[in-house]
């Protein structure tokens, strides 16, 4: 963007969009970038809700619930995250840069017609790796790091304005800090519940892979 495009009234003159911009035009004026960056952020989403769910795999059968209350909370508070940024949403339906200012984005992904603000990705995977932190601090920090990535990707993909990503951030944590805190009352006695189907068909995979490892050390 030139100098004639900032001092044009369409390009607002705020840290947003400057942040925006900087990511946004780092990525896609950059080849070397591009590529990685689009890659990755289409792999990130499914490879980390695989992630959640494989939590629950985590715990030994018949054992302790702490992986498997891990990825319930986590999915309820992703859940609850999405809820309510409905409802936000529907307070403050602000376009997406992409529509706002055409001609100063660099779309490198499918365009959405849902609002901009707060951003539904950035909100689901920080509600699920603060909901894994209560459990973990180290599964907790490599699941934010994680939604770091994917809450960047989202502006640098010219889909999500610094902002958006920072409200979903901030819905993420509230959502996470509810479900683990009062909504857990309700979430334990579900995973229980959940794991007297679960176990008797996770027990004989547990039985081959100690067998398995029993052999190794002969």
């Amino acid at each position: 963007m030139g100098p004639d495009q900032r001092r044009d009234s369409r390009y607002p003159a705020s840290i947003d969009w400057s942040l925006f911009h900087t990511v946004n035009s780092g990525v896609a004026l950059h080849d070397w970038l591009e590529d990685p960056v689009t890659v990755l952020a289409g792999l990130a989403v499914p490879l980390y809700a695989v992630a959640t769910l494989a939590l629950w795999l985590l715990d030994r059968p018949y054992g302790r619930l702490k992986w498997k209350l891990a990825s319930a909370s986590a999915l309820g508070a992703a859940a609850l995250a999405l809820l309510a940024n409905q409802l936000v949403s529907h307070v403050w339906d602000r376009p997406r840069p992409f529509a706002a200012h055409e001609a100063g984005t660099h779309l490198l992904a499918a365009p959405s017609p849902d609002p901009s603000f707060p951003s539904d990705h950035a909100a689901a995977a920080f509600a699920i790796a603060f909901a894994v932190l209560a459990f973990s601090r180290w599964g907790g920090v490599a699941f934010l790091g994680a939604a770091s990535f994917i809450a960047v990707s989202r502006v640098a993909l010219g889909l999500h304005y610094p902002s958006d990503v920072v409200a979903g951030l901030v819905v993420g944590w509230a959502a996470a800090m509810f479900v683990t805190g009062i909504g857990r009352r309700w979430i334990t006695p579900l995973v229980s519940a959940l794991s007297r189907l679960t176990d008797p068909m996770l027990a004989p995979l547990w039985t081959r892979l100690g067998r398995r490892r029993l052999a190794n050390r002969f």
